[in-house]
């Protein structure tokens, strides 16, 4: 018998638990995989009451398994190897999403910034840890932590804040990620002094963008000049209305003009290499690295696909549940979060392999008929004539890939 859809994606699911160093019990991996199966195939909100629902397992069964704790980096390590095979031009991703959340026990509850609503709003955040392959354009999540609220924080000491906790989460996980790549890509709020000069301190480099109005001096030279005092770091500072282009490299760039330059950061206090690009619209914005031999074209391309990982938050909340758990303890609210995007992973290897002409929304459509159609025949007691039904089954798999 030919193997259906739904038996291609436990395949992928079982070759990424044997991957995981830890040793795993049968009935951990059996009630692993029966879940990872749910987030893709239930039709409205994913929580514990849905899973006992639509499963041969209780609802009891489910909460306890997201008491456990589990490899979620060393399992969608396997996922992205596969999905983005032996590239070189890889890049950690990581962005804070919120997530919508009502009551007052959930830990870690308070006021997050919202991208889509363009506001503080109350409810959770998730600090998403991602890799982004340049070359695919693409984004494969590895690790979602939740962000503790803002009472949290004032605990830890004065001189604490959430730039602080984002770079112990780097180093939570700093030799797994290193041993990938050196780059971390994140958005405009992460080039902070602070974050920017520790994060190179534990031996990545990071690229991201400044404020338009960032305070840069051309590179100095290293010519000393045989006067008494301090050697100079830097020439004279930046004029953007009027760059001296005898320090630029002229960027062929479309959308408008793009000139690349060494600098040296007043905020950071280090020389770093810049990309000034001016669109046709009027304005410029400054893109940058902390490795002076980037070229400028790298710059560009990967700050520009660190835009990926939002649509691994967007998949996850629409397909996947990010947003429907209602736990209210924090080893059951980690492994939701965690559970969600790792499904989102297993459905893009999935769809590399079997299913390129599917979207996300669509595969999980396909899959959710199949295991309906499988719990009906299982519920009904009745043996199905294979070799009668064939063509009835094989239409009714079928509508969702013929949509497509």
């Amino acid at each position: 018998m030919n193997k259906t859809a739904l038996n291609q994606y436990e395949e992928i699911v079982t070759d990424a638990l044997k991957s995981c160093s830890a040793k795993l019990r049968k009935s951990f991996k059996t009630a692993f995989i029966q879940l990872i199966i749910l987030y893709m195939v239930l039709p409205r909100k994913i929580n514990f009451t849905q899973m006992g629902r639509y499963s041969d397992s209780s609802e009891q069964r489910f909460r306890q398994l997201f008491e456990r704790g589990f490899d979620w980096m060393q399992f969608n390590l396997f996922l992205m190897r596969e999905r983005f095979g032996e590239s070189t031009r890889k890049a950690i991703d990581i962005d804070a999403s919120y997530i919508s959340k009502s009551g007052k026990k959930t830990p870690y509850i308070g006021k997050f910034w919202s991208g889509c609503a363009s506001a503080m709003k109350r409810g959770l955040e998730i600090l998403g840890i991602g890799i982004i392959d340049i070359d695919s354009r693409d984004c494969m999540m590895l690790r979602a932590e939740q962000t503790p609220n803002k009472a949290y924080l004032e605990k830890q000491g004065e001189d604490y804040n959430l730039v602080d906790w984002y770079l112990d989460v780097l180093r939570k996980y700093k030799d797994k990620l290193l041993g990938i790549t050196r780059y971390i890509v994140a958005d405009a709020w992460f080039s902070k002094a602070k974050f920017v000069n520790e994060a190179c301190l534990m031996g990545f480099h990071v690229i991201s963008r400044l404020r338009d109005d960032a305070a840069l001096w051309y590179s100095h030279n290293g010519v000393r000049t045989g006067k008494r005092g301090r050697p100079r770091i830097k020439g004279e500072k930046i004029d953007f209305e009027k760059l001296d282009l005898q320090h630029c490299e002229i960027l062929d760039i479309e959308g408008g003009r793009a000139y690349s330059v060494k600098t040296y950061s007043k905020a950071m206090k280090r020389n770093i290499k810049v990309v000034v690009h001016y669109p046709e619209s009027g304005g410029h914005k400054i893109y940058f690295s902390t490795d002076l031999d980037m070229s400028a074209k790298d710059i560009i391309e990967y700050y520009r696909t660190r835009f990926q990982i939002e649509f691994c938050f967007r998949d996850s909340k629409q397909f996947t549940g990010l947003n429907d758990c209602q736990t209210r303890d924090l080893k059951k609210l980690d492994f939701a979060f965690n559970a969600s995007p790792a499904s989102v992973n297993i459905a893009k290897v999935m769809r590399q392999r079997y299913y390129p002409a599917l979207s996300s929304g669509l595969l999980k459509e396909y899959l959710s008929n199949i295991y309906m159609l499988k719990r009906f025949f299982s519920k009904s007691g009745l043996k199905p004539n294979r070799t009668f039904n064939t063509k009835l089954i094989k239409e009714l798999f079928g509508i969702v890939a013929e949509a497509a």
